[in-house]
C-alpha cells in the first residue's frame, strides 16, 4: 500500500493531508494523483461515490496551482451547492499547511454580490455550480480566460440534472490550452459527447468495474403491498434504533408527506427538496451533518453531491426509473471504505426492476422480511438496555438527588426495578406492535394484512371513475382517498378495481367528507367522477364531482386538495 508521501506531492501538502487524518491514499487517489501531478494531460476517473474523487483531483490542483498569482487558474464544477461547498471547504482544509489560497465558492441561493466582491479579490480556485457561473459570466464579473484547469465533478449528475448547454456554455468561454479532468460514477452517452467534443487524448482511469456497485453496500430488498410501504418503513426504523439514514422518495409531494408523517410519528426526520427556499435547505443540512437529525427524506435531485460520514442506511420509498439514480442513492452510504445497506421497497410487480438493476451493478440483491412486531419489541428493549450500560454518570451533580430516589424506589427488587423501568419504554412498542400483521408480500402477491384494507364495512357505496386502466392498485386508491377526503383506511370497506372505472365502500359518516373531498379534482387531465350509488352494476349514482390535479404521474404519491400549501404544485419524476 502506498503512502501520500510516495505520491509525489508537496511536503506542506502532504502534512495538511496526515493531519486531517488520511492515512492511505485509496485506489482512485493513488492512481490518478501521480498522472493529474504531471499536469499536461486531459484525464477521465471513472469511479463509484464515496471512493475519495476530491483528495483524487483536490491535491494535484492544489500542488499545481501558484499561490502568488491573484488570477483564476482553477476551476471546478459541480451539480450542487451542497457538493459545491464540500469541495471548497475540503480544498482549504487539505491546503491548511501548504500554501494560502483563495478559493471561493460560487453558488445560488446565496448573495451574488458578495460571490462577485470575492471573486473580484482574485480567486485562484473557483468552485462553482453551472447556473450561478453563468450569472456571472454573463454579468462579466469573472474571467474564465486565464484557466489552467477544469474539474469536471460528478458529471454524470450534472447532465442528468439539465446543464448540458449551460457546460457548453462554460466551456467556450476557457482556453483551448487548458487540462479538463472528468470525474463520473457511470459513463452514460452524455459524458462520452463531453469527451469526444472538449478533451483530447484524454487518459483514462476505471477504478472497479464500470457499472458495478459499492461493494461495501449490502443491497436488500422488501415486498409488500403498495399500501402497506409506509407501515413497512417504520418497522425498518423501529428494528434500526441506531440508524442514521437516507429515505428517497420520487417526488417532491412524497418527500414532504412521508417527513411529516414520520414527524407526526415521533420520529427524529425532515424533508430536503426543490420547494424549500436555500436557508432552509441549509438549516436541514447543517441538522444532519450534525446527526442532531436522524432520518433524512428526499429527492434525488436535492440529494445530489451529498456527502455525510456515517450514513448507516438508504432507503428507496420506490425503485427509480433511472439506473444513475439508483447508483447516487446508494453511494450516499458506504463511504471512504466503510459498510452500509440500502433496502428497496417494492411490490411484487417490481421485481423485474431489481433483477435488471442486480444484473447491471453485479452486486446481488437480498430479500430482507419486514420485521413482525415482536422483533421490533425485542430489538427496541435491547437498544434501551444498552444505553443504559453505556450513560455516562455525573457523579457529582446526581449525588444531591440520589437520597430521594432511593427512598421512593426502596421497596422494589432488582429484578422488580429492572422490569418496571424497561417497561417505560417496551409498553409503548407493544401496545403499537400488539397482533401486528405480517406486511410481507408473497409470491403470489399477497400479504396477511390484505384483510385490513378490504374489510367489509356496512356503509356507502361510491363509484369512481378511474381503475387499472389508470395504472391503479388498491394502495393507489386507498392513498388518493385519504389525501383527498382525509378518510384513511380504518373506514374504507371492499375495494372493486374495474378497468375505467372502481367501487369502494366506506363508514356512513364519511360519507360526507368524501363528496365534498373529490370536488375539484383532475387526474392524469380528466375530472374524477366519484358518486354514491346503491346498486352493484353502479347505477342510480349520485353525489358530487371533484377534480384531481397532478403533474407527470408517478405510482403510489398524490398531491393534496386545493386548500393545502402542497395545491398547485405540479409532481415531478426524477
Amino acid at each position: 500500500m502506498k503512502s501520500f508521501e510516495s505520491l509525489g506531492l508537496s511536503k506542506g501538502l502532504v502534512e495538511s493531508v496526515l493531519q486531517i487524518g488520511f492515512e492511505t491514499p485509496t485506489p482512485i487517489q493513488e492512481k490518478a494523483i501521480p498522472v493529474l501531478l504531471n499536469g499536461n494531460r486531459d484525464f477521465v476517473g471513472l469511479a463509484q461515490t464515496g471512493t475519495g474523487k476530491t483528495a483524487a483531483f483536490g491535491l494535484p490542483l492544489l500542488d499545481l496551482v501558484d499561490d502568488a498569482r491573484r488570477d483564476t487558474q482553477a476551476l471546478v464544477l459541480a451539480p450542487t451547492r451542497e457538493l459545491g461547498l464540500q469541495i471548497a471547504n475540503d480544498l482549504e482544509n487539505f491546503s491548511e499547511k501548504f500554501k494560502a489560497f483563495n478559493i471561493v465558492a460560487v453558488y445560488g441561493g446565496s448573495s451574488i454580490s458578495e460571490q462577485i466582491r470575492k471573486v473580484k479579490k482574485g480567486a485562484q480556485i473557483i468552485v462553482a455550480t453551472p447556473g450561478r457561473l453563468i450569472d456571472l459570466i454573463d454579468r462579466k464579473a469573472i474571467n474564465l480566460s486565464t484557466i489552467q484547469y477544469v474539474v469536471l465533478d460528478e458529471a454524470d449528475e450534472m447532465l442528468n440534472m439539465g446543464f448540458k448547454e449551460d457546460l457548453d456554455k462554460i466551456l467556450s468561454f476557457t482556453p483551448d490550452t487548458k487540462n479538463t479532468w472528468l470525474f463520473s460514477a457511470t459513463m452514460p452517452r452524455e459524458v462520452k459527447s463531453i469527451m469526444k467534443n472538449y478533451m483530447s487524448d484524454p487518459f483514462e482511469l476505471t477504478v472497479g468495474e464500470q457499472n458495478t456497485g459499492n461493494v461495501n453496500i449490502e443491497h436488500n430488498y422488501v415486498m409488500v403491498q403498495e399500501r402497506d410501504k409506509y407501515p413497512a418503513l417504520k418497522r425498518i426504523l423501529d428494528d434500526n434504533p441506531d440508524i442514521f439514514g437516507l429515505i428517497f422518495c420520487r417526488t417532491r409531494i412524497d418527500t414532504q408527506r412521508i417527513a411529516e408523517m414520520l414527524m407526526k410519528d415521533s420520529y427524529n426526520a425532515d424533508a430536503l427538496h426543490g420547494d424549500l427556499t436555500q436557508q432552509q435547505r441549509d438549516r436541514v443540512m447543517m441538522k444532519f451533518r450534525s446527526r442532531t437529525l436522524q432520518i433524512l427524506v428526499a429527492t434525488d435531485v436535492a440529494a445530489r453531491g451529498i456527502d455525510v460520514e456515517d450514513i448507516t442506511h438508504v432507503i428507496h420509498m420506490n425503485i427509480p426509473d433511472e439506473m444513475e439514480f439508483y447508483t447516487h442513492r446508494s453511494g450516499r452510504t458506504a463511504r471512504a471504505g466503510k459498510k452500509g445497506i440500502s433496502i428497496a421497497m417494492i411490490t411484487r410487480r417490481e421485481l423485474g426492476k431489481v433483477k435488471q438493476i442486480e444484473k447491471t451493478l453485479k452486486s446481488p440483491f437480498k430479500r430482507m422480511m419486514v420485521p413482525t412486531g415482536a422483533n421490533v419489541c425485542q430489538k427496541q428493549l435491547l437498544a434501551l438496555m444498552h444505553k443504559v450500560r453505556e450513560v455516562k454518570v455525573n457523579e457529582e451533580e446526581i449525588a444531591e438527588f440520589l437520597p430521594a430516589v432511593y427512598e421512593e424506589l426502596k421497596d422494589l427488587t432488582k429484578p422488580e426495578l429492572i422490569k418496571r423501568f424497561a417497561s417505560i419504554e417496551f409498553n409503548r412498542f407493544l401496545d403499537y406492535y400488539r397482533n401486528a400483521p405480517d406486511l410481507n408480500q408473497d409470491d403470489r402477491g399477497r400479504s396477511s394484512s390484505d384483510g385490513e384494507g378490504e374489510r367489509y364495512i356496512t356503509g356507502s357505496r361510491f363509484f369512481i371513475n378511474l381503475g387499472k386502466m389508470d395504472g391503479m392498485e388498491k394502495g393507489d386508491m386507498l392513498a388518493l382517498i385519504d389525501e383527498t377526503s382525509g378518510v384513511t383506511k380504518q373506514h374504507i370497506g371492499r375495494i372493486e378495481l374495474k378497468g375505467a372505472y372502481s367501487f369502494f365502500e366506506v363508514e356512513k359518516e364519511k360519507v360526507n367528507d368524501i363528496v365534498n373531498g373529490f370536488q375539484g379534482i383532475e387526474y392524469k387531465g380528466r375530472q374524477v367522477r366519484v358518486e354514491v350509488t346503491e346498486r352493484k352494476d353502479g347505477g342510480g349514482r349520485e353525489g358530487g364531482s371533484r377534480d384531481y390535479k397532478r403533474g407527470k404521474p408517478s405510482t403510489g404519491g398524490y398531491a393534496k386538495k386545493s386548500n393545502n400549501k402542497y395545491a398547485d404544485q405540479k409532481r415531478k419524476r426524477y
